[in-house]
């Protein structure tokens, strides 16, 4: 038996940051722990990237994952918080991608797609599914949810391309 490959999931915010971190073991998957990295929003932009960033970096030291993966940022009608979202995006890829960590990306409807089973899918239909699939995880907040979303999303196309590589060896 392998062993297990621990994935951290993030869904980055300027406000709020969730994270998340699986066990992959096989086609078992293993609820480690989430939760919200949230600075106070009266410290200004360069502290409270400086805060995602070491809370990642903490959570990286913590939980030993092997990968990361991060949810894409959105498009909003508001450059300038679409903008700040890349900025918060950018400070949480930076704390696994210094540890080392291959940092895959996704795209919102393709995480939702995932897990859900369909893109469209909103907050409270993912935090559902996150219940039924790791029921250890009890009932985390939109923001873990999402970032254990992404680390699901994430271990299902590490299968996927692990299952390819062994066809294509079989060849």
């Amino acid at each position: 038996m392998m062993n297990p490959i621990r994935i951290l999931g993030l869904d980055p915010g300027l406000r709020r940051t969730g994270w998340g971190v699986v066990a992959v073991d096989g086609t078992r998957l293993i609820h480690i722990a989430h939760g919200v990295a949230a600075p106070r929003d009266t410290l200004p932009l360069a502290e409270r990237l400086l805060f995602l960033f070491e809370a990642i970096s903490e959570i990286i030291g913590r939980y030993g994952p092997h990968e990361a993966a991060v949810e894409e940022t959105f498009m909003t009608a508001n450059g300038a918080s679409t903008l700040k979202l890349g900025h918060a995006r950018a400070a949480v890829m930076i704390a696994p991608a210094r540890a080392g960590l291959l940092v895959a990306e996704y795209a919102a409807t393709v995480v939702k797609k995932a897990v859900v089973g369909t893109g469209g899918a909103d907050k409270q239909q993912v935090a559902f599914m996150i219940a039924r699939l790791l029921p250890t995880a009890g009932s985390p907040t939109a923001d873990a949810a999402d970032a254990l979303a992404v680390a699901i999303t994430h271990a299902h196309a590490r299968t996927a391309r692990n299952r390819l590589s062994c066809m294509g060896d079989a060849a």
